[in-house]
């Protein structure tokens, strides 16, 4: 055997190893707890799988989430989209140290940021007389959640339309400027058909990351029934050793996270085809 077809058969050799250990990793990975979780979730059978997602903490727990989810995503692509503008078409003093800002939260514990709120917002925080003295809840309420869940999802829209809106530089928007096009017609007409697929996969990333948090979340509203996320009520029912109930609730988060994938795979395909036409 020559060496070149030594060479040949050690290339192809260590190309099926490399794919035989990414698919050993993915199985034992991701496969097998997804699979843990769903034969866990039915391990009693559907009918009771089905009575504990719908039942009335379950069900409050949801609403709470969802609730999160639907004020926190749209407030962080409004940030995402202006901080992306801002970032991607001026030069301004301090726009470094507003692309590190944006970033913060990856950096940060999320129990950190639960901590900080509640310097600020407890009864003994900063701004906890002041609330106390206009009746205003923030910490262990809706509020909270919604302060926790916005702070850890502010990188995703931000972060994801930054570069998209640099690599696709200004000229668009300044044809249209000198045709006479106002701020919001240069937006709507030019500028967010070209990110819209790149916003839709920060949107989906966003909310991805809003139906999961826990750190932030079981800081600032503790673990009050009745008042927790999902991710909280699925650890209150295994703290309580409802096993199989936390495993249905799990099986609950897992539907909605596939919703999720899914989104995420349609974007995916949506800005990589963008990506490709403007290549051409």
């Amino acid at each position: 055997m020559s060496s070149f077809t030594k060479l040949l058969t050690s290339r192809a050799l260590g190309r099926y190893l490399l794919i035989a250990l990414a698919w050993l990793i993915f199985l034992s990975v991701l496969v097998l707890p997804l699979y843990v979780v769903v034969s866990e979730a039915l391990r009693e059978g559907f009918s009771y799988f089905w009575s504990t997602i719908t039942d009335e903490e379950s069900i409050s727990a949801l609403k709470i989430t969802l609730i999160a989810v639907v004020i926190s995503v749209p407030l962080n692509v409004i940030f995402g989209v202006a901080a992306a503008w801002c970032v991607s078409k001026y030069e301004f003093w301090g726009k470094s140290l507003l692309v590190t800002f944006i970033d913060l939260p990856f950096s940060i514990s999320p129990v950190v940021a639960g901590l900080v709120f509640i310097l600020l917002f407890g009864a003994q925080g900063f701004f906890g007389e002041w609330l106390m003295e206009h009746d205003i809840q923030i910490i262990f309420a809706m509020p909270a959640i919604i302060l926790a869940t916005l702070f850890v999802t502010v990188p995703f829209v931000a972060r994801e339309l930054i570069p998209l809106m640099q690599e696709q530089g200004t000229q668009e928007e300044e044809a249209a400027r000198l045709l006479g096009a106002s701020g919001w017609q240069m937006f709507w007409h030019v500028t967010l058909p070209n990110i819209k697929w790149g916003l839709m996969y920060g949107v989906v990333l966003c909310t991805a990351r809003a139906l999961g948090e826990f750190g932030a979340v079981s800081v600032v509203v503790g673990n009050i029934r009745g008042s927790i996320s999902l991710p909280l009520y699925l650890q209150a029912l295994y703290d309580e050793y409802q096993q199989v109930a936390a495993f249905g609730v799990a099986g609950m988060l897992l539907l909605l996270a596939l919703c999720v994938l899914a989104l995420k795979i349609w974007s995916e395909s949506r800005l990589s085809h963008q990506q490709t036409s403007k290549e051409k």
